[in-house]
Order: C-alpha cells, then structure tokens, then sequence
C-alpha cells in the first residue's frame, strides 16, 4: 500500500503561518525515503518543533499510520496562530497531536527529557539580523540570526536532551548554517549522521540530514571524540565537500 501524505488543499492556513514550501515538501520526502526503517524502528513517542501549518506533523502521522495506535504525537510551536492552523489541518485529515504553544520545548524538557524515539524540525535557518529572531508571528519561521544558526543552536542541546537512546533527529539545514560543524558538533556529543535528501532551488540549497546516537563513538570528559566508526561521519562530511565544490563551479559558470 502506497504511503499517505498531508493534502494541500487541506492545509490551513493564516497570514502569520509560514506556509508549506520547498524546505517542509523536502522534509516530507526526507521521512517518505525512510519510511522503511521508520517504520521498522517502530516510534513510541514523536515530535516536530515548529510545526506552522501542521503539513509536516501530520504528514509523519499519516506516513506511520500502521504504528499511529501505538505511537504518540506532540508539536510545538512558539506562534500560537500555527497551533490553531495545526489543529486545522490535523483534524481535516482525522489525526491527532498533542500541541503546545511554546519556546521549542520549554516546559516539556523534564517530562519528555530521554523518551522522544522520533523528531523533526524545520528551524528558523534564513541568516538575518540578530534583531528579527523570536519576532513575534510570521517571521519566526525563518529568521535565524548570525549565520542562520541562533536558532538551531538552541535546538541542538533541547533534542539532546529529548532523544532516547534510539532516538532519531531529522532537521533542515541550509548550506549557510555550516551543516559540515554541526555534523561534528553531534558527533561530540555521540551522533552519526546522513543527509536524507539533499534539495538545490534557485534561492537555497537545502539538506535533510538525520542524526542518531552511535554507541560506537567514545567522547571525553573535555567533549573530545576519543574512538569512533570514522566512516560514517566522514562519508557524510565528505558529501558536504562534493556538494560544496559542485556549487561553487555551478555558480562560476552562471556568472561567467
């Protein structure tokens, strides 16, 4: 049986929601490509920071609908018009979520901290003035800060501390967010990780990767890596390079 996504036409939506776009449709194939293993790993509890327009969410509880009766569902959001937009578009196509007006997970840490066996984020990445973060409304979808990384880098230990010992992280990422550190960054604290997908526009070149725990990887008191499965961090890291080389001449030769 072929697997169930979130309909457009049943999206809602409001002028202060970002709506779905390349980055959510690239999240969504992300989850669809490892829908296999998702649906081996079988979930207990799952959750997506920043859920806007709920497209995501719900796609994740159509595409585990054989696991949904045993699997549980949260969302947050810090925009309390995308959590009514979510509820929408969730009760347009007849699943459910728990959902939670908050700051990424404040407030939830300590209750969910060590049982979330599944999480998804499409974080405010777009690098912008350091002003325009946690603005309120629609540009918290996408200002990011510095880089693009305020935001993501106050993701980053949250879903540490969320994750379970099997737990997966797939999280968008734009080239300019330096998705090579963050690789690292994870890797010190125990994580492999793989781009799912990786998707180029005309504005942005977008990567899906998914991290989890790899008992493989010793890291030291001083957060060093001290013994590790080399090959699958540097498989992924390599891929960034290729990437990055690829880019570089593609943008050369549309300028020439």
């Amino acid at each position: 049986m072929s697997a169930r996504i979130a309909q457009i036409r049943l999206v809602s939506s409001h002028p202060e929601v970002y709506e779905p776009c390349d980055d959510s449709f690239a999240l969504v194939d992300a989850l669809l490509a490892d829908r296999n293993n998702l649906l081996e790993h079988k979930p207990t509890l799952c959750m997506e920071v920043g859920c806007g327009s709920g497209y995501v969410i719900t796609s994740l509880i159509l595409l585990l609908e054989e696991e949904a009766n045993r699997s549980q569902f949260f969302a947050t959001d810090i925009n309390h018009h995308a959590i009514r937009v979510t509820r929408e578009t969730m009760e347009a196509h007849g699943v459910y979520a728990e959902l939670i007006n908050t700051d990424i997970a404040l407030g939830l840490e300590n209750r969910l901290a060590g049982l979330v066996d599944l999480l998804v984020v499409n974080p405010p990445y777009v690098p912008t003035p350091e002003e325009e973060v946690g603005r309120e409304g629609i540009a918290s979808a996408w200002a990011g800060g510095e880089n693009g990384r305020a935001v993501i880098d106050k993701i980053l230990p949250v879903a540490d501390k969320l994750l379970s010992k099997r737990g997966w992280l797939y999280m968008v990422l734009l080239t300019a967010n330096n998705p090579s550190q963050i690789c690292r960054q994870m890797m010190k604290k125990g994580y492999a990780s793989r781009i799912v997908v990786q998707r180029s526009t005309e504005e942005e070149s977008l990567h899906i990767i998914k991290f989890w725990r790899d008992f493989d990887i010793e890291v030291d008191p001083k957060d060093a890596v001290t013994n590790s499965n080399p090959g699958i961090v540097d498989s992924v890291l390599s891929q960034f390079q290729r990437l990055s080389s690829f880019w570089r001449n593609s943008d050369s030769s549309s300028n020439s």
